[in-house]
């Protein structure tokens, strides 16, 4: 269901049974109504058996995708912590991509998801120079390319 947030659709009683915060994003699948994206990533990822099988593994995704949407998010959108906590950030994000493509190697996962959709955001609506982080950068790029991204955040 598309929302249109400027007119309150996302604070509509039929929209506050799927999410009694009346955020989004938000997903039915059956019975199941889940909101807040990182849980939403989880449970697509192993729906659709994206996620490692080992619980070593899987709690590494689960670390990346908390990270992005609590401690990345935070140090970046947070505006009195953000000159403070941004080097902190980026610097390790632009080492780890410096050697490789994507945050858990050459192909793209849950993880890039998480992390990728928080930086997406960055250039869009902080219009902070990120050019200290070029590995960063050129992931922000390689994210910006896929079709997906294209039809949802890339539309902003």
């Amino acid at each position: 269901m598309l929302l249109d947030l400027s007119a309150g659709e996302h604070r509509q009683p039929n929209y506050l049974v799927i999410n009694p915060m009346g955020k989004v994003p938000a997903i039915v699948d059956g019975d199941l109504k889940l909101w807040e994206s990182g849980a939403i990533l989880l449970y697509l990822a192993e729906k659709y058996g994206k996620m490692p099988s080992s619980l070593t593994e899987k709690s590494i995704v689960t670390q990346w995708v908390l990270f992005a949407n609590s401690t990345l998010a935070t140090g970046l959108f947070i505006e009195a912590s953000r000159e403070k906590e941004m080097p902190k950030l980026l610097t390790p994000l632009n080492k780890i991509l410096s050697e490789q493509p994507f945050l858990q190697g050459n192909e793209l996962t849950v993880v890039d998801i998480a992390v990728g959709s928080v930086l997406a955001y960055v250039p869009i609506m902080l219009k902070i120079d990120l050019s200290d982080y070029p590995a960063v950068v050129n992931y922000l790029k390689r994210i910006y390319e896929r079709p997906a991204f294209q039809k949802t955040i890339g539309k902003r």
